[in-house]
């Protein structure tokens, strides 16, 4: 088997090199990852200028772009031949609920399955998180199964981990996006010459958080898995629209 990894935390991040090294024991893997970090990217592509790889001492391809161009600079052209599959990971901290809209992790694994092959974006809960053998450890079970018992092709995995040792998971859940309360405010401040600047404020906290979702199953212990998928049609509000558009 031969997997594609990338991610959004830039190719020196510690989480991808935990993933590379354990899927390095017995599959040939190919890193193709931003040259920094490039969290919140979600799925943007560079089209207003041309993009550069480059390769670092150990091996791994770094793009001076988005973890969506590294997926498809890899898989359409930088390699020589398409890989089986494609992991973007592990992100250091969660991408739970409305995270996944922003997300440079999810985005890349989005890419992946956009052009044909399997995809998982893998997350390892927690600013401070340290546990990242452990999900690098779930990665390479879900990839055992998978291989063996194929999913859906347009299913793509958001698996979430917590920031706990093997031994102490309480198992694997597949649960749904869970919600979270709006985003806080921006933060306000002034640059050296007293301009004013701006910073995003930190994400809402939880709201739909109940049982079911990930943000519940990562509460208590469990590996979150939510399918997701890239069509985005809300085929249950189709009729009442249709209805709708009869008035105009």
């Amino acid at each position: 088997m031969h997997i594609l990894l990338s991610n959004d935390d830039g190719y020196q991040a510690q989480g991808l090199a935990t993933l590379a090294a354990k899927f390095q024991v017995d599959k040939q893997v190919t890193v193709v990852a931003p040259e920094r970090d490039r969290s919140g990217a979600s799925n943007s592509l560079t089209l207003s200028r041309p993009l550069r790889s480059r390769q670092a001492a150990n091996g791994f391809y770094y793009v001076d772009g988005t973890p969506t161009d590294c997926v498809h600079l890899a898989i359409t052209g930088l390699m020589e031949k398409e890989p089986d599959m494609v992991i973007s990971g592990i992100n250091h901290g969660a991408n739970l609920g409305d995270d996944i809209l922003y997300s440079g992790t999810v985005a890349a694994a989005m890419e992946g399955r956009f052009l044909g092959l399997p995809a998982i974006a893998l997350s390892l809960v927690g600013h401070d998180a340290t546990h990242f053998d452990t999900a690098a450890e779930v990665a390479v079970k879900i990839v055992k199964h998978l291989h063996e018992q194929p999913l859906p092709s347009d299913t793509i995995l958001n698996v979430n981990v917590p920031n706990l040792a093997m031994d102490e998971l309480a198992g694997m859940q597949a649960t749904r996006l869970g919600h979270r309360h709006k985003a806080e405010p921006i933060i306000k401040s002034q640059d050296p010459l007293g301009r004013p600047v701006y910073w995003v404020g930190p994400p809402g906290a939880e709201d739909d958080a109940g049982v079911g979702t990930d943000f519940h199953a990562v509460r208590n212990g469990f590996v979150s898995i939510t399918p997701i998928h890239t069509d985005l049609t809300s085929y249950q509000a189709l009729e009442n629209v249709a209805g709708w558009l009869e008035n105009i």
